[in-house]
């Protein structure tokens, strides 16, 4: 887990390079003209869901992990917070190949809050909890990088 904002972002492109190519792209865009659901940066190395949501309790929220993709979270209107584990100590459900998503079922070890300007890179190893409040409920707009590593 990464967890950085807008001005410190650069000092992570060499990790990678489909993370470099996402974090260029994340410097130069302006990420409020995305169109709603997945918009292409590079083939499916490097895509971004954008989406719309309103935050939840802790309790109604539910885990997610990855095999293939790590996610990089940016915040473009509201606030969050998101919960990170390591998968080796949570319990895994049944794999979605197709969505490249894995339920996980245990505590959270990590919260991190999210506000415009800061960014969440996940890896696989990762597992984060996505969508819960803050403060009480709040609209959020958002877009996720997903990052073939």
């Amino acid at each position: 887990m990464i967890y950085t904002n807008h001005q410190q972002m650069s000092r992570y492109e060499e990790l990678c390079p489909n993370l470099k190519t996402a974090l260029r792209f994340l410097a130069s865009a302006d990420l409020t003209k995305l169109a709603m659901g997945r918009n292409e940066v590079d083939g499916d190395n490097v895509f971004i869901n954008r989406f719309d949501y309103t935050t939840m309790p802790e309790e109604q929220a539910s885990w997610e992990g990855h095999k293939y993709y790590a996610d990089i979270h940016v915040v473009l209107e509201g606030e969050e917070r998101i919960g990170v584990t390591d998968a080796a100590s949570l319990t895994a459900g049944a794999y979605d190949e197709a969505g490249d998503f894995i339920p996980y079922e245990g505590p959270v070890d990590a919260w991190v809050t999210m506000r415009p300007g800061d960014i969440l890179i996940v890896y696989p190893e990762d597992v984060h909890m996505v969508k819960v409040q803050l403060d009480g409920a709040c609209q959020v707009k958002k877009a996720v990088f997903k990052v073939k590593v």
